[in-house]
């Protein structure tokens, strides 16, 4: 029998498929929010409150199926200068919302992450090493996604990111 064409549907894989890249000057006030089933996959800052922030987007294909987001929810506003926030077990980061400078209030976007209807659970997070805010750059690494972050004080405060691995939904029996 020549197996040739057959596919080993037990092979595993998480991609990351890059996405679109949003600008925003950081004290503005417009959210930004990764849209189509796309999730955060990096952040990037520079300068002061009225420097650039750039959120890069990306889609997460799991054996060769697309995820899709669930319904988008929002964190509560937590002050810039002191905020600290993880999406809930088994969501990702789609978005941020901030205006104003270093006192003023940033809320987080997330969601589920569903592969085939079911959930992605995600595995335990890890954390970037801090980086000054003013000049921070931070993308996942090989099938990450981003799942929080944790800044204080102003531009020069330190700011560090989370991100997680989402895991293959074990099928139903």
């Amino acid at each position: 029998m020549d197996t040739s064409s057959t596919m080993d549907t037990s092979l595993e894989s998480i991609v990351i498929i890059e996405g679109d890249i949003l600008r925003r000057k950081e004290s503005s006030g417009i959210p930004a929010v990764c849209v189509g089933d796309q999730v955060l996959i990096g952040r990037a800052h520079s300068g002061d409150e009225n420097g650039m922030t750039t959120y890069f987007c990306g889609w997460v294909e799991i054996n060769g199926v697309r995820a899709q987001v669930g319904e988008v929810e929002w964190s509560d506003y937590l002050p810039e200068n002191r905020s600290d926030f993880t999406a809930p077990s088994s969501k990702v980061l789609v978005g941020r919302h901030h205006y104003g400078d270093e006192n003023g209030p940033t809320k987080y976007a997330f969601a589920s992450l569903l592969w085939r209807g079911e959930e992605v659970r995600m595995t335990p997070l890890r954390e970037t090493i801090p980086q000054r805010e003013s000049n921070s750059d931070s993308k996942g690494e090989a099938g990450e996604v981003m799942v929080g972050r944790k800044h204080t004080g102003d531009e020069n405060g330190l700011t560090v990111y989370r991100y997680a691995v989402p895991m293959i939904p074990t099928p139903r029996c």
